[in-house]
């Protein structure tokens, strides 16, 4: 699970400039040669988005640049990063392998379930004993496949922060921009097993909702969710494309890192370009509640996660190298990234960071959505979903009010990278009536 974060090579001034200069606005693809690597034209994507991003591969990569397709290449290379969920697969990954480890009784019984998160509240703690019981022994599995009271209280934390009888299941103070409890809680519940174990799990979730047809739905509890998962073919053939071109392709994602790598290399991503929620492992190997720091910050139980600006810490240390506080900035042309997707507002922060492309699929969520159709330097690119895309949004996003989640928890106004605000925008890529 620890690794030691690899170090972007030295760059050199000419390169630097050569490969991160922002693409002029309405230039025009340098004609297809064989080290230009195409994104297919059988499958569809919205508006110009497809031409959009084939520009940014082309000026980028190997097509303006022969020398990243050499084998003896050692320099630096352009870089795009993902999320995962609903930005490269369709539906929650991370909600399949906890569907499935409830269905399969794998969660252990915590010694006191307050030692599972900083801020679980009493109210979770005691309807969480209450549900699950005290009759197994602390590290043994609870029954959840029968016990469906201790399914639904473990499933209604995790997807709604609170208990079913609707108390709040979090509380205290936590830097809203670089966590929120209920993510960093999901490798926490599989405190006690080993790596191996979890990778185990996931790959069984990711084969049951592989199988399952589009819109099956599953039960956890009295819960209804999505029963499958696919990936996008798009977002397959744009990492393929990408990776062919010489970029460095990276998943960066807010779930916990051997779920997230068990889904990535399905698509050709390995390991090391893969970034999640690290949990530290204790002398037996075994997972622990307490999750790797980024920035500068100490290790914790998730205060620092891949989340938000979360996201964009975790790219400059892990694939720019840049350490300490100076991780939590903004970094120049030479130390971001290219091309970067995703779907909500955890992603907003470093998608705004790429120089070449944003690529946002349209799920409705409002500061990425204000980011996205105010489109300050002219190359966001909004996609509704691949599958199963939602309508128009009747109303139109608070960007001037309410869009932004602030540090505090407070919400207040979206704003560009000059720091105005956002007028209020109208939804206007969608795939439904």
């Amino acid at each position: 699970m620890r690794r030691t974060a690899p170090l972007l090579a030295s760059l050199g001034l000419a390169a630097a400039a050569l490969l991160s200069t922002a693409v002029p606005a309405g230039a025009h693809s340098p004609a297809p040669r064989a080290h230009c690597p195409r994104l297919s034209e059988k499958l569809p994507w919205y508006g110009h988005n497809r031409a959009a991003l084939q520009r940014v591969v082309d000026e980028r990569g190997t097509c303006a640049h022969p020398a990243l397709a050499s084998e003896h290449y050692e320099g630096p290379r352009p870089v795009a990063a993902f999320d995962w969920d609903n930005t490269i697969s369709k539906n929650d990954i991370t909600d399949a392998t906890i569907a499935w480890s409830l269905r399969h009784d794998k969660i252990l019984r915590p010694r006191d379930w307050k030692d599972t998160s900083a801020w679980l509240t009493d109210e979770a703690a005691a309807a969480l004993t209450q549900a699950c019981g005290t009759d197994v022994p602390v590290g043994a599995p609870l029954p959840t496949s029968r016990r469906t009271a201790c399914a639904d209280e473990i499933f209604e934390i995790r997807s709604a922060a609170r208990t079913m009888s609707g108390a709040e299941a979090f509380a205290g103070t936590w830097n809203h921009r670089r966590t929120v409890p209920e993510y960093a809680w999901v490798p926490q519940l599989f405190a006690g097993h080993t790596p191996a174990e979890l990778t185990d799990y996931t790959r069984r979730a990711r084969a049951e909702a592989l199988a399952a047809p589009v819109g099956a739905t599953q039960r956890v509890g009295t819960h209804t969710l999505p029963g499958y998962v696919r990936y996008y073919a798009q977002q397959r053939d744009l990492v393929r494309t990408l990776q062919r071109a010489g970029f460095d392709v990276y998943i960066v994602s807010a779930g916990s890192e051997p779920v997230t790598e068990v889904w990535s290399a399905g698509i050709g991503i390995d390991k090391k370009h893969t970034i999640a929620i690290r949990s530290l492992l204790d002398r037996r190997g075994r997972i622990t509640t307490v999750n790797e720091g980024c920035g500068g910050e100490p290790a914790s139980k998730g205060a620092d996660i891949p989340y938000i600006d979360g996201k964009r810490c975790w790219i400059n240390q892990e694939i720019f190298g840049v350490k300490g506080p100076r991780a939590w900035q903004r970094q120049d042309f030479a130390h971001r990234i290219a091309i970067g997707g995703g779907d909500a507002d955890t992603d907003v922060t470093f998608v705004g960071d790429a120089t070449g492309a944003h690529l946002v699929l349209n799920r409705n969520k409002s500061e990425i959505m204000c980011r996205a159709y105010d489109n300050e330097d002219g190359r966001w690119l909004v996609n509704p979903m691949f599958i199963e895309p939602l309508p128009r949004k009747k109303d139109a996003y608070p960007c001037a009010t309410t869009a932004r989640t602030e540090e505090d928890g407070s919400h207040g106004p979206a704003r560009r990278d000059d720091g105005s605000v956002i007028p209020d925008q109208r939804d206007s890529a969608f795939g439904g009536a």
